[in-house]
């Protein structure tokens, strides 16, 4: 049984430090593919470093929400331009995030629009954060559709709008949450996904699944992930793995 992580942050410097012994407990645990994403042009050079050192790591370069503040469009151009590498397969981690301020949400629009258009542009899929701005992520990627796909991460919508995201041939990646015993919404929605568009993810270090809430998370815990849904649809975890694995091999093209 092979799992494949498809979005977690080896590069963020609470477990960079400890990568080797991280990778391995996570190959003992099934992981064999991971998908490191980069917020700002540090976090995706270092994305690059990983997946090119550590076999069956890839990279997504981009420009996450909250790291925009005094970017140029330059300084996106920089960042954007690392996707020439060989091991970069999709561009991310890029979207709306409101949860902390909207005052900036106009640059916001402008980044994660010039990220896709960008991705288009070149053939990739996109990764998505979307954080309390729905409405405005949802008309961003119904004007903008990606061509080439993407996954919206730690999906956090409404089991009433997942079909509107379904629609735009966009693929769901549910993570930590859905195994949380408080979690209504992510339980529902990961009843509703069809197998076939479904991602498995951590986001290590962050959202550690239950009963691990509260420390740093990493790969390893996917395997939580996998039980709660294999759970929720009453399917076998192998064939959830299986699945997933390959929807992802799929849209990263790998």
């Amino acid at each position: 049984m092979e799992i494949f992580d498809t979005h977690c942050h080896l590069n963020d410097p609470q477990i960079y430090k400890y990568i080797d012994d991280i990778i391995k407990k996570a190959s003992e645990a099934g992981v064999t593919k991971f998908l490191v994403c980069g917020w700002d042009k540090k976090s995706s050079e270092l994305a690059i470093k990983i997946a090119n050192k550590y076999l069956g790591c890839y990279a997504a370069v981009g420009v996450h929400p909250e790291n925009i503040d005094g970017l140029s469009d330059d300084d996106l151009n920089e960042v954007l331009n690392l996707s020439k590498n060989p091991k970069v397969v999709a561009i991310g981690e890029i979207g709306l995030d409101y949860h902390y301020t909207k005052e900036n949400s106009e640059r916001q629009k402008d980044v994660f629009i010039k990220q896709i258009l960008y991705a288009n542009e070149h053939n990739f899929p996109v990764v998505i954060h979307d954080r309390e701005a729905h409405e405005d992520c949802y008309n961003i990627l119904k004007k903008y559709t990606p061509k080439f796909s993407g996954t919206l991460h730690c999906y956090s919508g409404s089991v009433e709008s997942l079909k509107s995201m379904l629609n735009l041939g966009l693929y769901i990646g549910l993570d930590g949450p859905v195994t949380f015993k408080n979690s209504i919404t992510p339980k529902e929605v990961a009843r509703e996904v069809p197998l076939d568009r479904l991602l498995l993810e951590t986001d290590s270090p962050y959202l550690a699944p239950h009963p691990l809430r509260g420390t740093v998370n990493e790969p390893s815990n996917i395997r939580f992930v996998l039980d709660a849904i294999s759970d929720i649809k009453n399917v076998s975890k192998k064939h959830v793995a299986e699945v997933t694995y390959n929807n992802a091999l799929k849209l990263f093209k790998i």
